[in-house]
């Protein structure tokens, strides 16, 4: 018998870092794993936390739903004081705790003496994505994300999509990072401004994109250097994980596929950063190449 296996029921192994479910009071079933310890899993989380100054101060200013703020005691300066102060304005309740309780309750462990707790952050549709460049008389620029699982990566890519005018971004349901405390702190606060559609089936979803006129471009190896690659239309762009890169199956949905061109040693940029080069070489063609 291999280490950390034991025989369950039935005579079959189970694995000992199994995950047993507990009841308190009147609360949901939440999951602990075999230490006591709780799970981070989005799924029995009934609060959202936002953790950061600049993340809770745009949450604010973009009027979003927030239960309580709770803040560090003995920081309530700055940046902090203007947060208080408009959370008062808004009559959300402001919790003070000390540095021990703020330690318990952070989940990215740099949440610089702010953490606010609201719902947790709604999915747009993809035709509202596709409606909010109807409205703002623009072609749809649309980023999907195939198989990002780093809650980093998806933060510095909302972050990078609100500064080169992304649409939106759309992600699977399934083998995908949500919108996590952990990626909106990485976000620096883009998370409240670029609308996200959550998807049961990408390769469907392209179909649909498809049917109204946008491009769909994959960012493959094998592809057309991106640069010569027509991005200037309306077009939704598939960015997939540094691993495994985009699925065949998706890759094969894709009008064309476009790469980056590596003239190094190593033969893969990180998934964040190859979007953010992705789009703005869009921002290019769109606003400056006709310019040249």
């Amino acid at each position: 018998m291999k280490k950390n296996e034991r025989k369950g029921g039935f005579g079959k192994k189970r694995d000992c870092t199994e995950t047993f479910v507990k009841k308190q009071g009147n609360e949901k079933h939440k999951v602990f794993n075999k230490y006591g310890e709780r799970k981070n899993d989005d799924n029995f989380d009934n609060n959202f936390q936002l953790e950061g100054r600049n993340p809770v101060l745009e949450a604010i200013n973009s009027g979003r739903n927030i239960d309580k703020i709770i803040v560090k005691k003995g920081e309530i300066e700055g940046s902090l004081k203007v947060i208080v102060a408009k959370a008062v304005q808004r009559g959300i309740i402001v919790q003070e705790v000390d540095k021990n309780k703020m330690a318990e309750i952070s989940k990215s462990n740099n949440c610089q003496g702010v953490i606010a707790l609201c719902p947790a952050k709604e999915y747009v549709s993809v035709d509202d994505i596709i409606k909010i460049a109807e409205d703002k008389g623009e072609r749809p620029f649309i980023i999907i994300l195939d198989e990002i699982t780093d809650p980093h990566n998806l933060g510095a890519i909302l972050r990078t999509a609100d500064a080169s005018g992304v649409h939106g971004v759309i992600i699977p349901k399934r083998r995908s990072v949500g919108l996590t405390a952990v990626v909106s702190k990485t976000s620096a606060g883009a998370i409240e401004y670029v609308p996200v559609a959550k998807v049961t089936n990408i390769s469907n979803t392209i179909d649909d994109l498809k049917k109204q006129g946008i491009w769909v471009a994959c960012a493959d190896m094998d592809g057309e250097e991106y640069f010569d690659s027509p991005l200037d239309g309306a077009v939704a762009v598939v960015i997939g994980s540094e691993g495994s890169g985009v699925s065949r199956l998706i890759r094969q949905k894709c009008d064309f596929s476009i790469k980056i061109p590596m003239l190094g040693k190593i033969s893969s940029l990180n998934a964040s950063v190859a979007a953010g080069l992705i789009m703005y070489e869009v921002v290019r063609q769109r606003n400056y190449r006709k310019n040249r």
